[in-house]
């Protein structure tokens, strides 16, 4: 979900049905070796040690420039519009690239891979900073960065999972999953209080510098991995591949009608997220340090979603709970109609990143559970692409809407077209999923 940008929290798929999950990436599992048991401490196998560290300093910078970049744009140009096309074009790599990039780096060395997609960061980090810092930065220089950031980011990830599945033991891959799973969630988490820090700095771009150095050290950490790659021996060229991914998907009807209906929700949740941080500064008036504290809010939802999604899974089938959350999601983006003070704008983030945590988590899980193994990195690529379809669009149509009408008709749709989608959830199949 975009939600994943201005609010880190939102485990989007989108990171969910916004983004791609650590475990559900797995490929084929690595060859068992003797004498390993699912006992044995997984902080003793050091390749796994240089990608958690790797990972986390990459989560951490990730969540920095995620939000200082649209705000430095703000603070250039004071436009609506500029901010929710720098958001759109962050989107475009998982909308254009990712059912590729699966494929791709299957191809490549791993570990080189992953050098290229730090280093690729790194100097775009520093040469940004840069330019902003000498004043010879332009617009197009943020929308091009956003981009590549995004592209390099998504490129990264997925190589990682790859790597996991070659240096961790199979008894061992559960718990290391389970690592990565409680690292990103605590980053997430973090998020708004990561980026809260950067926005108390003298000058904003710091944290573009900040970040930089996060991505050094990452760099530095991921050279010190040895090269252990695995030969993957694929069934076909890369057409054969890709092609068999969709039949897969196409297949399987609840998944494919998920990933449909994840189209508009996205759509919907986009139009919010893209609208909050400008409805914060320029209607509430909220200085940076103010507006680093509001979104932490969400922090506090994302958490408690996080933490009785396992207990609501359990009491109600899993058809129930997207539809409910869906349904919630709106009656939240209704709130911020009606948002004339800081408190209101906390109560719908907090609502909201509770909800949506629970939803993305429920569309994981079922992507997940109903994918062979060795599809399931094709699957994610092609439903990650297939999410973002309609985001883009609206989060560059709701820069427009807020222009003519006001930022309280963007809210207003999102919330209307989440209840329609509900209603057309309940008339499917999906309501009735066990």
């Amino acid at each position: 979900m975009y939600s994943t940008l201005f609010l880190p929290l939102f485990l989007a798929t989108i990171k969910t049905k916004k983004e791609v999950s650590y475990m559900s990436l797995a490929k084929t599992p690595p060859a068992m070796k003797p004498g390993i048991s699912t006992n044995q401490s997984i902080w003793r196998n050091r390749p796994f040690l240089v990608l958690f560290f790797t990972s986390t300093f990459l989560a951490c910078g990730a969540k920095v420039y995620e939000l200082a970049l649209p705000l430095l744009l703000y603070d250039m140009t004071q436009s609506p519009v500029t901010m929710t096309t720098m958001k759109s074009i962050e989107f475009l790599p998982n909308l254009l690239l990712a059912m590729f990039i699966g494929v791709l780096v299957d191809r490549f060395s791993k570990k080189r891979w992953s050098q290229w997609m730090v280093f690729g960061q790194m100097v775009l980090l520093f040469s940004l900073y840069g330019l902003t810092e000498t004043g010879h930065a332009q617009v197009i220089h943020y929308y091009i960065a956003g981009f590549l950031l995004m592209a390099f980011n998504y490129g990264f990830n997925n190589a990682r999972v790859s790597m996991i599945k070659q240096v961790v033991p199979t008894p061992l891959l559960t718990s290391a999953n389970a690592r990565f799973s409680f690292m990103s969630t605590f980053i997430e988490i973090m998020g708004p209080a990561i980026t809260g820090f950067i926005l108390l700095l003298s000058s904003l771009h710091s944290g573009l510098l900040i970040t930089g150095i996060a991505y050094l050290l990452a760099w530095i950490a991921i050279s010190l991995l040895e090269r252990t790659d695995v030969s993957v021996q694929a069934t076909g060229g890369f057409w054969q591949e890709f092609k068999a991914g969709w039949k897969e998907l196409l297949g399987n009807r609840p998944l494919w009608l998920i990933t449909l209906l994840v189209i508009f929700l996205n759509a919907t949740s986009g139009m919010y997220d893209a609208m909050i941080i400008f409805f914060a500064k320029d209607h509430l008036k909220l200085e940076n340090s103010e507006l680093g504290l509001v979104l932490s809010v969400a922090g506090v939802g994302g958490l408690l979603g996080s933490s009785v999604v396992a207990k609501l899974r359990r009491r109600f089938p899993i058809g129930k709970i997207m539809g409910m959350t869906i349904l919630l999601l709106g009656l939240s983006y209704f709130l911020m109609v009606f948002a004339s003070s800081a408190w209101v704008l906390c109560l719908s983030l907090f609502l909201t990143g509770l909800i949506s945590t629970i939803e993305s988590i429920c569309i994981w899980t079922f992507r997940q559970e109903t994918t062979p193994a060795h599809m399931i990195g094709r699957i994610s690529g092609i439903t990650g692409s297939i999410f973002k379809l309609g985001i883009v669009f609206s989060i560059y149509g709701s820069g427009w809407m807020t222009v003519w009408l006001g930022p309280w008709v963007v809210f207003l749709t999102a919330a209307v077209g989440n209840v329609v989608i509900f209603f057309v959830y309940r008339r499917l199949s999906l309501w009735r999923l066990g």
